[in-house]
């Protein structure tokens, strides 16, 4: 039996993961809002030890950065935050590059990050939230503290561990 895949998300800070979470809670339809938003790293990783191991090692390196919620797009069906940072591709291209002839079709392309707070619903229904959304958009800064992975069981998903990335800044010193 093949065992379930992995997915990694970025840990984003607690009040942007509350905005985005009331968001979805309130335009996500409830029958498929297993989980809450998330920033997806990858969508199906093989469930190995050296995945952990690898992503392990990235975060006792990497300092926690800020992302930018840039604007609201469309997905067609349902309705996204994007969000940039050029660390946020740094990192993924760092993971793709070496996990390569592991990852799926999907995880080889290149990152479009986003958070999406509505799916699957008819585009007129996407279109109006993002007409609403856009009235009183401003583009803001999150902050990215981490790496989570998550079993996927089929629709729900199940904590696997965290690994946080290193929380103060880097301390220069002058020659």
């Amino acid at each position: 039996m093949k065992s379930q895949p992995l997915i990694a998300t970025f840990v984003i800070d607690s009040s942007a993961q509350e905005y985005f979470n009331s968001l979805r809670k309130q335009h996500f339809p409830p029958e498929r809002n297993y989980i809450d938003a998330h920033l997806t790293l990858f969508h199906a990783l093989p469930n190995e030890p050296w995945i952990k191991a690898d992503l392990k090692e990235l975060a006792s390196m990497q300092y926690s950065f800020q992302a930018k919620s840039e604007t609201i797009v469309s997905l067609g069906f349902g309705t996204a935050f994007k969000i940039v940072s050029p660390e946020l591709s740094r990192i993924h291209g760092k993971l793709q590059q070496s996990w390569y002839d592991h990852l799926t079709n999907q995880d080889k392309q290149k990152r479009n990050f986003h958070i999406t707070i509505q799916n699957k619903v008819e585009p007129a229904v996407a279109k109006e939230l993002q007409q609403i959304l856009m009235v009183n958009f401003k583009p803001f800064d999150l902050h990215i503290s981490g790496i989570q992975l998550w079993r996927y069981l089929g629709g729900p998903w199940e904590f696997v561990t965290q690994y946080d990335f290193i929380q103060k800044e880097p301390v220069y010193q002058n020659p």
